[in-house]
């Protein structure tokens, strides 16, 4: 039996339709994911990593409909998908292999329920993005859709409850780190979109214009900014590691591996400076591999 056999087994997925739906949505998210999938597959128990798995990919899918084309074919997808969701949520039932991992993973974890349905309510925000002209634009973008897109997948690894909000809080702070160093590294897709993700306020703070950008105009005031945004970023990581003490142990080791390859990657866009014009930047292959089994030979002797 194949280890991913094996993985499914344990988390209780034995029909062979089921079983196949899962395995069809771990090759994709293997494929557009792979350091987190990597991540996931050396550290995650295996009685959660299939739910993990699915929820990336309905997240995934979202994602690719909210961001694909012009805004009304964006729109018209969009409500499609949230009707075929919505409705395979209300029947239990589906014709499509990645809703019907998520009606599966539902079902063993009740409450993930409430979190994908708040996600449905709210992921339309991303249809309206268009740029941000303050932080105040920026953090509430952050509250409705970073965040409820990312609850989740980090709800299947957090705590049975949280009457008292503080993983939801915490989870807020990650996301905000973690959508600030997208904004600042994924700066030259974006602005060939038409709408950088950096505030129009802070570009000129750091007397930066858009046609700069777009222009390609490198110059200290962009390097000072990349750096402004950088460590905004790292220290919302750093403080977003008090998840981890709320979470089941078994699933810190994980978590804890991608806030490091997050904050390897604000490394390489700091090195990367103002070519970020040019392309993203991301850690080294070998960097994260060697920090992914470190931190597995680390988990393996807690359990021993």
């Amino acid at each position: 039996m194949s280890a991913w056999n094996k993985t499914l087994t344990a988390a209780g997925i034995t029909d062979p339709e089921l079983r196949r739906d899962y395995g069809t949505q771990r090759r994709a998210v293997r494929q557009y994911r792979r350091s987190a999938y990597l991540a996931c597959r050396v550290l995650l128990p295996p009685a959660v990593l299939p739910h993990v798995v699915a929820a990336t990919a309905v997240m995934h899918h979202g994602d690719v409909l909210l961001d694909s084309g012009p805004k009304p074919e964006r729109a018209v997808a969009w409500a499609a998908w949230e009707r075929r969701v919505r409705s395979a949520l209300e029947t239990g039932t589906s014709d499509d292999p990645l809703i019907r991992t998520l009606l599966h993973t539902v079902s063993s974890y009740p409450r993930h329920r409430e979190v994908v349905e708040s996600y449905l309510t709210t992921a339309a925000a991303e249809l309206e993005f268009d740029g941000f002209a303050t932080e105040a634009d920026y953090q509430a973008y952050v509250d409705a859709y970073s965040l409820p897109a990312f609850l989740p997948i980090a709800g299947l690894l957090g705590p049975e409850s949280d009457t008292d909000g503080r993983f939801r809080a915490g989870c807020r702070t990650l996301i905000d780190g973690s959508q600030r160093l997208d904004f600042v590294n994924d700066l030259a897709e974006d602005l060939r979109e038409g709408h950088p993700g950096i505030p129009a306020e802070t570009l000129k703070h750091f007397s930066v214009t858009v046609e700069d950008l777009e222009a390609g105009r490198a110059s200290d005031g962009l390097r000072s900014l990349v750096e402004h945004e950088v460590e905004r970023a790292r220290t919302d990581l750093r403080s977003g590691r008090e998840v981890l003490a709320l979470m089941p142990a078994p699933h810190r080791p994980m978590v804890s591996a991608l806030i490091e390859i997050e904050l390897m990657t604000a490394e390489a866009v700091l090195a990367r400076g103002t070519g970020v014009l040019r392309g993203s930047a991301s850690p080294s292959t070998a960097g994260t591999l060697r920090l992914l089994f470190s931190a597995r030979r680390a988990a393996v002797r807690a359990q021993r």
